[in-house]
């Protein structure tokens, strides 16, 4: 996701968006996996109170006899396993079912509930396009009204069954299977389903119901989709801005095959992009991406976002991380992917530009000061949404793809989007495909980037030896992160005007010596410590 206003500083973002639900990680419910959720939902004409049923497909994969749905404030009716209604337990936040003896066993469990939502689907009246309701769930606001397993660790199939006022368009999650008018309704109702075959977690099952106008992108990247076939893209925006349009998904096509070349086909048959009511800058719900509806209305919005948000399609969606400590997975690949967008649209000057950018609000940042990337400690998700995860975790890759090169690299993302795609996977996982792809052991490079707090403050300095033609470059890492190992490119400055270019590898030690090669006929008027902007550091002398 792309958070509001992406480069500045997380607390002001949260501070600014009024948090509902949302305090402390909320613990995983082990022993069941949901494979399955069928939702129909009623809409209403005016207010925020919804009529649903949720048919969950369940494996048991331990000995539990209880299943606990994560469910907040709304009234349960109602719950049957396999057809036969059970005495359910209902507190603040759980929907308790008993599960019949046995293990290994599928089992369906429906639940029939209602009331006022107050969260997660956000529904409002707008004076531009009156009634909308558009699902937000990240982290874990789905628990707001979908009775569910809300953990990114537990993926499964949607069907979505929405009945709503015809005035609305409805889309969801996949393909959408039927689109009827519903006889005798008044007033004039229409069902609309929905079907995303690919499993994904609770957090990105969204409906929208608005009265949307849609912009047909076409048939995109074709021969780059999973089914081999073409990617179908639309946007869908309020009416009143579809001027606005193609506007910056003019290159969506080109933003998916770039995407495809560089790690595998796009997981999924579609991709809609939607103006929405998310409280962040884009959401990246699998196969409809809603984004923040001002932008469209100042006609800011740019295909940076949409970059963004289609890269985690791959990262995020497809491949989602085990746990949240691990939101680098998602966030940083996107953030990183965006920035290699900017590379093949607008050069590498402007890569650099943004790298270095990024590398600025990193090392200008309180958290990545105090906080590891990989912080398994921290309990409010929202506060995940923090330069380590998004910019830190983004120039992790980006050291990763300077280290190993670039073949190494993306044969590695590839190896590790197939192996997980559809499933879960945590930062070891990614380590052993690059490992494999590399023949080097990164254990070192994933301890010191990821689990540390910081990166490497340097000072430097050089001297010229006329004897020995060489520069003998002199480096002190600062305490307060300590020492860290890593590849330095420079790029030195010669008498006659040229430029050469050498990397040495830097020990983690406080102070060392190192000489460079090749050897010059003079005195250089200078160099330059990491002319493309390949490492996270600071520097200070010369």
């Amino acid at each position: 996701m792309r958070t509001r206003s992406f480069h500045l500083a997380t607390a002001a973002i949260v501070i600014a968006v009024p948090v509902m639900g949302q305090t402390a990680q909320r613990a995983y419910h082990p022993g069941v996996d949901v494979l399955d959720y069928e939702m129909s939902l009623d809409l209403p004409q005016t207010g925020n109170a919804i009529d649903a049923r949720a048919v969950l497909t369940l494996r048991r994969t331990a000995p539990v006899d209880t299943l606990r749905l994560d469910l907040l404030s709304l009234r349960v009716d109602s719950v049957l396993v396999n057809q036969g209604a059970v005495r359910f337990v209902r507190d603040s936040s759980t929907v308790r079912v008993p599960l019949p003896a046995g293990s290994g066993d599928t089992i369906k469990v429906a639940v029939r509930y209602g009331g006022p939502v107050a969260d997660g689907l956000i529904i409002r009246t707008d004076s531009a396009w009156g009634w909308t309701a558009f699902g937000d769930n990240w982290p874990d606001r789905g628990r707001h009204w979908i009775p569910s397993v809300d953990h990114p660790s537990d993926k499964a199939t949607v069907t979505w069954i929405v009945r709503a006022p015809s005035q609305r368009k409805v889309i969801a999650n996949g393909t959408r299977l039927e689109e009827t008018p519903i006889a005798g309704s008044n007033p004039a109702g229409t069902l609309t389903r929905w079907r995303m075959a690919e499993p994904i977690p609770v957090y990105l099952m969204v409906i929208a119901a608005a009265p949307l106008y849609e912009y047909d992108l076409g048939e995109t990247a074709c021969g780059l989709s999973l089914v081999n076939r073409c990617v179908h893209q639309w946007a869908y925006v309020e009416p009143g801005v579809k001027d606005f349009m193609p506007g910056p998904f003019k290159r969506a096509g080109d933003i998916v095959a770039f995407f495809a070349s560089l790690v595998g086909p796009f997981p999924y048959e579609k991709l809609a992009h939607l103006e929405s009511s998310t409280r962040f800058g884009g959401m990246e719900n699998a196969t409809a991406i809603f984004y923040a509806d001002r932008p469209f209305r100042r006609r800011t919005m740019t295909d940076g976002v949409v970059a963004h948000e289609t890269a985690h399609q791959w990262f995020g969606d497809a491949v989602t991380e085990t746990e949240w400590a691990h939101l680098w997975l998602s966030e940083g690949f996107a953030t990183y992917f965006e920035a290699l967008w900017t590379r093949k649209s607008a050069g590498d000057s402007a890569f650099r530009e943004e790298m270095r950018r990024i590398r600025d609000e990193i090392t200008s940042d309180q958290r990545v000061a105090r906080l590891p990337v990989i912080d398994t400690v921290e309990t409010d998700l929202l506060s995940l949404l923090d330069a380590n995860s998004y910019q830190k975790g983004g120039f992790v890759l980006h050291m990763l793809r300077s280290t190993l090169g670039d073949s190494t690299f993306f044969r590695g993302l590839r190896s590790y989007y197939n192996k997980y795609r559809n499933g879960n996977a945590l930062s070891d996982d990614l380590r052993r495909e690059l490992e494999a792809a590399s023949g080097q052991q990164l254990g070192w490079f994933f301890d010191q980037w990821l689990t540390r707090p910081g990166f490497p403050e340097l000072a430097t300095d050089w001297t010229y030896d006329p004897t020995t033609r060489r520069i003998t470059l002199e480096i002190t890492q600062g305490s307060r992160f300590g020492a860290y190992r890593f590849p330095l490119e420079v790029a030195i400055q010669t008498a006659t005007g040229e430029q050469v270019r050498t990397r040495v590898e830097v020990p983690a030690q406080t102070s060392v010596r190192l000489t460079l090669d090749p050897p010059l006929g003079g005195t250089p008027p200078g160099l330059v410590l990491d002319p493309d902007v390949k490492l996270l550091a600071t520097y200070i002398g010369r």
